[in-house]
């Protein structure tokens, strides 16, 4: 099969398989009835495309290719086409985004079966994956923010799907209002770029950036980076990312595993020639990651609700990737997103195999005749649920050994790598990747503690549920075990395609040889003078190795101890600090006091008063002028057939004077 059939058909399945579940849906309500037949052929959608893009993975010769399928605008000396691109790095995201995608979709069929809005909910999660895949496949920077724009859209449907409940809404209009401040940066970047090279094609783009004007170079790759800094979650727009977890739980992990957070990073490593050459910007880049991922850390210790444990370790591991990209190392961070869609697809899925249950609990007691609420993302109402839970347990348990960096872990194998190109980045000169590299291994140790936290206050200990001794959670069907024992197996053996250079001197990075330019591929990579001595390098692995353990350890053992008391106990000594962290750093209320008031008032105070009294002034003085020349007019209209005799006769006379002596 000719490969820009494979390309048309990996991004016309998941447009077709939206459009059958949403239109079929919407005109025929009957077929809504079919479920099963519903979420597979959805699916399959996904499925089908990431078989043809392992094809087009295995049998990829080395070249790019480009397919160009139709000219989309023409205008002057623009000129952007629906033109898609195969090389290594779009084949790495394409089978990421088909490949979880599939296993998310899959765990939907059980999770999602129960709502009356099943097929709608389909429809947007398919729509969601051909953005996806147009943003990782472009060959232009148009046809990218197309897709970008596209998940953007797809996020604010699937993350307000629950629209009924007005929280829902408001998520979704946060997630939706907080992207357009990036993508309005976004779209100057494109403007710029295009001024100076005359194309926004990456094959003219990226050539040989030296031929641009550095300062231009480096305000376009700023203003890219604030445009991440939106779907990617980072400071300073990284709010809307905890609230996202309105939506259901498989959109969640999809959007914090395959699709929309990793849009940011795909973005940086495409332009990664044209980063290189603003050495300043990177320099921006790791430390706003660097600091991102500290102070999503330290939020998610004093976090109960699981998925919002889980958001804000979203956030905090994006801020790792980001600090690989600002010292250059975009293939790591492509890495990271790698290992990263495998525990944290598995996390996100296996809080709602946990939501699931307790659902359940909740409904049983109420069958008891208990009519409190029960909270079934609250932590504090769980604990001993791996009794009940065998297979959500252990899979849930290895991802967070995964994150936490445990050796020999997917996750390890990345974390290492940032922490040690950051490192070697310091140790090249750059002062400023000692500040990264330290505030990297701070970081390192919270993740490894506030993960097994939560494993250890969902799993273990007693049940704290109402009526525990009577109502028994149950497992989740196997609709949904099935992709978790998936997505577990691969966070244990993901991160062997990406072994430390330091093992028989790098040959077996795979990912490394697969993307950066030493092997071929598209992801530039710096010029490096020093290399780090071979007992630095193994003496990093050590202390990665040891805080992962020691964060562990820790963990598990003053929770299975003291449980949710030794959170009061952090509370007590940690004081003004962890209520600032459980507080957020206040940045809800800083945007509320400086940015949302501030326009409510003048909407209020000053647009409103120009709507009432200009715009409909307008209007309303309009219809009145009208009202009142009805009111004159109407007096001709007198029901006297000589007074209308009269007027044609002088009509006629009018008539004739301007035929004769006009």
């Amino acid at each position: 099969m000719h490969p820009t059939l494979l390309i048309g058909l990996i991004l016309l399945l998941p447009l077709a398989g939206a459009a059958f579940s949403g239109l079929g849906g919407l005109a025929f309500p009957g077929l809504r009835r079919y479920k099963v037949l519903l979420g597979t052929l959805a699916t399959l959608a996904v499925a089908v495309p990431f078989g043809l893009a392992l094809w087009l993975f295995i049998t990829y010769s080395g070249e790019p290719l480009v397919a160009r399928f139709f000219t989309w605008m023409a205008a002057g000396g623009l000129e952007l086409a629906f033109q898609y691109r195969i090389d290594e790095l779009s084949l790495v995201m394409t089978l990421i985004v088909t490949g979880v995608g599939a296993l998310i979709h899959l765990y939907s069929i059980g999770y999602m079966y129960e709502d009356r809005g099943y097929w709608r909910y389909f429809s947007y999660l398919n729509l969601f994956i051909f953005m996806m895949l147009n943003l990782v496949l472009a060959d232009n920077l148009a046809l990218l923010f197309l897709g970008w724009e596209g998940v953007g859209l797809c996020s604010y449907l699937l993350i307000g799907f629950w629209y009924e409940d007005f929280k829902n809404s408001e998520a979704a209009n946060k997630a939706f209002i907080v992207n357009r401040v990036g993508d309005a940066a976004f779209l100057l970047a494109m403007f710029l770029l295009f001024r100076e090279s005359g194309s926004l094609d990456f094959g003219t783009l990226l050539a040989d950036p030296t031929t641009l004007p550095a300062g231009v170079v480096s305000v376009a790759v700023l203003l890219l980076f604030i445009g991440a800094t939106g779907k990617s979650a980072q400071i300073p727009l990284f709010v809307w990312l905890p609230d996202a977890m309105a939506g259901p739980t498989p959109v969640s992990a999809l959007i914090h595993a395959a699709t929309m957070v990793t849009s940011g990073l795909y973005l940086f490593a495409r332009i990664s020639p044209l980063a290189l050459a603003a050495p300043g910007i990177l320099m921006v880049v790791a430390l706003v990651g660097a600091l991102t991922a500290l102070m999503a850390a330290t939020i998610a210790l004093t976090q109960y609700d699981i998925k919002k444990v889980l958001a804000y370790s979203t956030v905090s591991q994006l801020g790792y990737m980001f600090m690989a990209a600002g010292v250059g190392a975009f293939f790591v961070s492509i890495f990271h997103v790698l290992t990263h869609a495998f525990f944290k697809a598995c996390l996100f899925l296996g809080s709602g195999s946990v939501i699931h249950a307790m659902h359940h609990v909740e409904h049983a007691l109420h069958a008891r005749g208990h009519h409190g609420h029960l909270d079934p993302q609250d932590m504090r109402n769980m604990g001993g649920l791996g009794r009940f839970m065998p297979a959500t347990r252990t899979t849930y348990l290895i991802a967070t050994l995964a994150i936490a960096g445990f050796p020999l872990t997917a996750g390890f194998f990345s974390k290492d790598e940032i922490l040690f190109k950051a490192f070697e980045y310091g140790y090249n000169g750059h002062t400023y990747a000692w500040v990264v590299w330290a505030l990297g291994v701070v970081t390192a140790l919270l993740t490894a503690f506030y993960m097994m936290r939560s494993y250890v206050l969902t799993f273990e200990g007693v049940p704290r549920w109402p009526m525990a001794d009577q109502v028994h959670p149950h497992e989740s069907p196997a609709t949904m075990t099935l992709p978790l024992w998936i997505l577990a197996a691969l966070s244990l053996v993901g991160g062997f395609v990406g072994l430390p250079s330091v093992i028989a001197h790098g040959e077996w990075n795979l990912i490394h040889h697969y993307l950066g330019t030493s092997g071929g591929g598209p992801v530039a990579e710096p010029a490096l003078h020093a290399h780090v001595p071979l007992a630095v390098e193994w003496a990093l692995i050590g202390l990665g190795i040891g805080i992962a353990l020691i964060g562990l350890y820790w963990s598990w053992s003053v929770y299975r101890r003291y449980g949710l008391a030794y959170d009061e106990r952090l509370r007590q000594r940690l004081g003004t600090l962890y209520q600032l962290w459980a507080a957020k750093y206040y940045w809800d209320e800083l945007y509320d006091r400086t940015v949302v008031q501030p326009l409510l008032r003048f909407a209020r105070n000053g647009l409103a008063v120009f709507d009432q009294r200009i715009i409909d002034g307008a209007v309303n003085g309009t219809a009145r002028l009208m009202a009142q020349l009805g009111q004159r007019v109407r007096h001709v209209q007198t029901g006297v057939v000589q007074a209308y005799a009269v007027a044609i006769v002088l009509g006629v006379a009018l008539v004739l004077m301007l035929m004769l002596f006009g």
